[in-house]
């Protein structure tokens, strides 16, 4: 099974991304996570640029979510919302469709007790305009976030480490539900 994972943070030393890479590292043998890393190649969204001439970063964009068995995303929040360049790239894919039924975890996590909930419901709103589904307990929300990563990006809290394997969990479970026949 392969799941997209894209952080919503550009940052380097990025807690989102790190919490990623946990989740990556988390993960059963049949599951395969790939840190999406362009979003910072993704250019501003125009629908006049979505007709024709599309770049080739969003191109692969497309391509890769195409190939996903589900997608998991972990967002810090900015100024009470969602970082501009993730709502940017969902932008790029309200036309094409790829998130249709496409099983979504939503992961935000910043330092304070809020956790970056407000850029979780941004982001989850989105994903539903865009028809994603959603998963209940492919949701997280982490609160104090820097005391439960060491300075290598280790998770180093085994409650959060469970949630993290029980967002995957939830994830398989929505793919291997939509394999059944109905």
């Amino acid at each position: 099974m392969h799941i997209l994972a894209i952080s919503g943070s550009l940052r380097a030393g990025s807690t989102n991304t790190a919490l990623l890479r946990a989740t990556a590292e988390l993960a059963t043998d049949i599951v395969r996570i790939i840190l999406y890393d362009g979003l910072d190649d993704i250019p501003p969204f125009s629908p006049e640029r979505d007709k024709e001439n599309t770049s080739a970063s969003v191109n692969q964009l497309r391509q890769l979510l195409r190939e996903a068995d589900a997608v998991l995303f972990c967002t810090p929040e900015y100024i009470h919302g969602m970082p501009g360049v993730l709502k940017n790239m969902l932008d790029w894919l309200a036309s094409s469709g790829e998130f249709v039924d496409k099983p979504v975890g939503v992961i935000s996590a910043g330092p304070s007790d809020m956790g970056g909930s407000r850029a979780h419901a941004s982001l989850s709103y989105t994903l539903k305009i865009l028809t994603a589904q959603l998963p209940e307990k492919a949701s997280l929300i982490v609160p104090f976030v820097r005391q439960k990563i060491d300075a290598d990006g280790q998770v180093i809290d085994p409650a959060l480490n469970q949630q993290l394997r029980d967002v995957v969990d939830a994830l398989v479970q929505a793919v291997q539900d939509n394999r059944q026949p109905v």
